[in-house]
């Protein structure tokens, strides 16, 4: 038996960047649950599942474009630093929220401060970066 669109998965991954830093794993923890082919995983890490059977394992090369997409400048804006709210104290590294006129939230991080402005991005924190993926196939529900 193969995995195959539409199948539920389970999975044990561990991620890595080009430079072997690991930024994520499931080795230590339930393994991933996914159907493949929902779009709720990145699309690089679907297409590798895709033929593997219970117990396969094996390691995927995925590029940004099938990962988390290219980083992209337009995605960093830098705010008046009064149209943060005030019991915010803003640090580099913090994460936060705004929410779109369309409603939805969108997560940013704080890449800089100045003293009349704050920078936010809004990319997410693998764009544009190349993944590897140790991937094993535990079971197709």
């Amino acid at each position: 038996m193969q995995a195959k669109s539409g199948d539920t998965v389970k999975v044990h991954y561990t991620g890595k960047l080009d430079d072997g830093t690991v930024f994520d794993t499931s080795t230590n923890s339930a393994p991933l649950e996914f159907t493949i082919g929902s779009g709720s995983i990145i699309p690089g890490f679907e297409k590798a599942v895709i033929g593997m059977a219970p117990g396969e394992s094996k390691t995927e090369q995925i590029p940004s474009e099938n990962a988390y997409g290219p980083y992209l400048e337009d995605m960093v804006l830098t705010v008046d630093r009064q149209q943060i709210p005030a019991e915010i104290q803003p640090e580099v590294g913090q994460q936060l929220q705004l929410q779109h006129p369309s409603g939805n939230i969108i997560p940013v991080v704080i890449t800089d401060i100045a003293s009349e402005t704050v920078t936010l991005d809004a990319n997410h924190p693998l764009a544009g970066e190349n993944l590897t993926f140790d991937i094993q196939l535990v079971e197709i529900a």
